[in-house]
Order: structure tokens, then sequence, then C-alpha cells
């Protein structure tokens, strides 16, 4: 059984899984995708951070952070096992967050060679749009986005 726990970025599984994930985008992408991810900026009393349990191991990983008063992005998604239906449970927890939280919309970002994550993404009913923020003019990145 999948769990879902909401935890603080700089706890041992939330960084354990983190870097998991960064092994991952670099032998997919070839960038480890750390640039766009800054514990240090994470507001804890706004932003939101989950890591997925299995057998109590973590298992994957993901948060949302605020962009603005009504839109949230979501960020360092990661699932250790992709049929399991780890990613699934993690994002439905990040929406119902988000939700919760006020947000009317979720964003995000991805390398278009990432073909699982655009493909999961596409099929969890997120749209593509146009590239926002740091992504603007980046060939390699695609942004999606779903109302919430």
């Amino acid at each position: 059984m999948i769990v879902i726990k909401q935890m603080s970025v700089d706890s041992q599984e939330a960084v354990f899984m983190m870097e998991e994930l960064s092994e991952q985008l670099k032998t997919i992408t070839g960038s480890d995708g750390k640039s766009s991810f800054k514990r240090d900026e994470w507001n804890a009393n706004e932003d939101i951070f989950a890591v997925a349990f299995e057998d109590n191991k973590a298992v994957g990983c993901g948060g949302i952070r605020k962009l603005s008063d009504c839109t949230a992005e979501l960020k360092r998604m990661y699932a250790k096992e992709k049929k399991k239906g780890i990613g699934s449970a993690l994002l439905a927890f990040l929406e119902k967050e988000a939700k919760k939280s006020g947000y009317e919309e979720i964003r995000l970002e991805t390398r278009r060679i990432n073909e699982n994550a655009v493909q999961f993404y596409l099929k969890k009913g997120y749209h593509v749009c146009e590239n926002f923020g740091r992504y603007k003019g980046k060939e390699e990145a695609v942004c999606f986005f779903k109302m919430l």
C-alpha cells in the first residue's frame, strides 16, 4: 500500500528521493534539474512537499509551490517505479492539497525528451501550454497546466 506524507524538503527521505530523481534526470535529459529547485527557496508556510512510502520505504516525492495567488507549480515529481501507481497517488495528493490551499491551476515543466513524464501528464489531464517563467524560450522544455 502506498502512503503519502507531507514532509519537509530537508527531511532525510525527501533529500534522498530528490537526489535519486536528479540522477535519473541526468541520465534521461543530460541535466539533473537542480538549478530549477533550491531547497532554501522553499517556503514551508506556503509550499507543500510530500514523500510516498511503500512498506515504510520512500518510493517517490513531489511538491507544489506558489506561482501566484491562484496558480501552483508542481516540482520535483518522482516515482521510483513507474507501474505501481506511485506517481498517480502523489499527483492526486498534491492536486488535492493545491485545491485545499485555494489554487485554481497547477503548472509544471519537464523536458520534451522525458517521454514518460510527458505521457504521464497528458494522461492525467494536463495540457501543453506556452512556456512560462524561467522556461520561456527554452526549446528543450515543455510546460503543462491543469485547471483544478
